[in-house]
């Protein structure tokens, strides 16, 4: 095993050359890995900016990570500086990526909820570049659904979580809460780096969130469409080093990272914009759940209540989806068949109708994987027949296996 791990190092060596890494360290039996992390890191070329809260000192010396890592350890708040800038701020603009490992259900609380009383919540608070928690706690903690509540508003803002392992833990049972082993950890962090510019000089195209079609100034036709797996979609491909446009329909979701907002209210400004970006566009997914159909007249005045029932009139929107196949020269173009019934049926029509080459079917009738959740389940099939399905998954991974697959196409073109 040291042999492979050697010879695997070697391979890597340099691999970081460049990257910032600011690493917290929090108070958990585990914080001794960390130090581990710290040293492969270092290894592999990477600056190394270790933040200690005061628990993880309680386990391991600042002494040690300064050692290791070559740089002060931060931890007081309070400390005198030796240069003029107010350190968690510097910190935050400084990193390339934040990894908190071991992270323990107190640090993912704070995170969670915007508090900031030392020096690593504030970095986490203060910092616009990518956030890794690794989890390490007690197996019945990591299940609390306090815990898991945190963990699931982390991940909708764009945070990456790194799963626990499943094994023997130092409170002396069996489960799932250890750290995961260092080797691992740094892996994920170097594969991260290198999907950071798969998409580099490519534009992609995302549609996300639902079309509002006005039946007068107060009252519109919506869907449920919240947005979180088109917006699960631009972060990724920006994480990815894309230049990303962003067509919306009314959310409350934060614009992600790095991606270019266009805001859009019905499905004909949803074309508009759509059609104006689509040109020099490598890549375009079109996760919107636009309107079929609008009011066939608009009121002018609130429309008042009266005797009897009210009948509207719908005209037929336009086909956003199959006229950019009609269109489609280089472009990777994807669609999502959102469906409650024959879902695979219905994709494969969708798929040939629209001239896709590939659709992303998931059952929105489903409570775990439909509108609103943080999770999906979904299958992907493409126009050479092939089909790959996936278990429930958060709807960042959906993301980014959505764009491994648009990455393997784009590479053909």
């Amino acid at each position: 095993m040291a042999g492979r791990e050697a010879q695997q190092m070697a391979a890597q060596a340099g691999q970081l050359a460049g990257r910032h890494i600011v690493m917290g360290v929090t108070g958990s039996i585990a914080a001794y890995k960390a130090v581990e992390v710290v040293s492969r890191l270092r290894k592999l070329g990477a600056e190394v900016h270790v933040i200690m809260t005061r628990a993880a000192q309680e386990f391991v010396t600042a002494t040690t990570f300064r050692e290791i890592s070559g740089q002060p350890v931060a931890s007081d708040m309070w400390a005198p500086v030796q240069e003029f800038q107010v350190e968690h701020v510097a910190l935050g603009k400084l990193a390339d990526l934040v990894l908190v490992a071991p992270a323990t259900a107190h640090i993912l609380a704070k995170a969670a909820h915007g508090l900031a009383d030392d020096m690593l919540s504030t970095t986490l608070l203060a910092t616009k570049a990518p956030v890794w928690f690794a989890p390490a706690m007690n197996t019945n903690m990591y299940e609390h659904p306090a815990t898991q509540a945190n963990l699931a508003t982390l991940r909708s803002r764009g945070c990456y979580i790194l799963e626990p392992a499943t094994g023997h833990l130092a409170c002396g049972i069996e489960g799932k809460g250890r750290l995961p082993e260092p080797v691992d950890i740094v892996a994920a962090v170097v594969a991260y780096f290198k999907r950071s510019q798969a998409l580099a000089g490519r534009k992609v195209l995302v549609t996300a969130g639902g079309t509002r079609e006005p039946l007068d100034p107060v009252r519109y036709l919506g869907n449920r469409s919240t947005g979180r797996m088109g917006y699960a979609v631009a972060a990724e491909a920006a994480a990815r080093g894309a230049e990303v446009v962003l067509v919306s329909g009314p959310t409350v979701l934060p614009t992600p990272a790095g991606v270019r907002r266009v805001d859009v209210e019905t499905a004909l400004e949803m074309r508009e914009a759509v059609l104006q970006e689509y040109v020099d566009a490598d890549l375009v997914i079109k996760a919107a759940a636009v309107a079929d159909y609008r009011p066939a007249t608009v009121a002018t005045q609130k429309i008042k209540k009266s005797a009897g029932d009210l009948t509207l009139t719908l005209t037929r929107n336009p086909d956003i989806l199959y006229e950019l196949g009609q269109q489609k020269k280089q472009q990777v173009l994807v669609g999502f068949a959102a469906e409650t019934q024959d879902v695979a049926a219905y994709a494969k029509a969708k798929l040939v109708k629209k001239h896709l080459d590939f659709i992303v079917a998931n059952n929105v009738a489903e409570a775990d994987a439909g509108f609103g959740t943080e999770t999906n389940r979904v299958t992907i099939y493409a126009a050479d027949g092939s089909a790959d399905s996936y278990p429930l998954l958060s709807k960042r991974e959906v993301a980014g296996i959505i764009l491994d697959h648009a990455q393997s196409k784009l590479a053909t073109r």
